[in-house]
């Protein structure tokens, strides 16, 4: 039964919490994860690259030279793709990236991802994480007792706008709820600072 650091908001460590075996204990399935965060790299695209082709560049029709005797190749308009200034040769357009995998593969991915960061012993629980004023300062000496240097990603049960004020100015924190968890947003955070009420609702969402 993988097991996970228990803290008060004074930074102390008070005992051990039990981890859902099925949700924290599996064999991590790399190729899914891979696939999860291929999937989310590819609908964050914008997919916003355009170029003209030769019938939206604007230029004269007009023939530039006579067909025979001039000793130039020939040629029609101005606008050809073969021209300096002329239209490209099967532009690219905007176009959608985005693509959807199905919610088998979703869930083992998630679940590979917290079971990776559970046997890294990656994943710290606070019993009531909780603030009582927009304090970046405050908040930032609170991850440091939790011995959080850097990238972490600090998981409530819900929108809690002291917590999110507090930890925006920190570099390399992110904030979010229990049920909106990612494989990429997991991966790309190092520690996990999850409240114990999210604890509770990540087992209750995803078992």
């Amino acid at each position: 039964m993988p097991k996970a650091n228990l803290y008060n908001m004074a930074g102390e460590k008070i005992g051990e919490i039990e981890l859902s075996e099925a949700i924290f204990g599996i064999e991590p399935n790399k190729s899914v994860l891979h696939d999860s965060v291929k999937n989310h790299l590819a609908n964050c695209r914008q997919g916003t690259q355009s170029a003209l082709t030769k019938g939206e560049v604007s230029y004269t029709t007009r023939k530039p030279w006579r067909q025979k005797g001039t000793g130039r190749a020939r040629a029609g308009y101005a606008g050809s793709p073969v021209w300096y200034h002329g239209g490209v040769a099967f532009a690219p357009k905007p176009r959608d990236y985005s693509y959807t995998l199905n919610k088998k593969v979703k869930r083992i991915a998630l679940k590979s991802a917290l079971s990776a960061k559970a046997a890294e012993n990656e994943i710290l629980v606070v019993d009531g994480l909780k603030v009582d004023e927009i304090k970046t300062k405050a908040f930032k000496a609170f991850l440091s007792k939790l011995g959080v240097e850097g990238k972490a990603l600090v998981v409530t049960e819900n929108v809690d706008e002291m917590v999110v004020k507090s930890a925006r100015n920190i570099e390399g924190v992110n904030t979010t709820i229990a049920t909106i968890l990612s494989p990429y947003m997991i991966l790309t955070n190092g520690k996990l600072v999850v409240d114990k009420a999210a604890l509770e609702k990540i087992e209750e969402v995803y078992a």
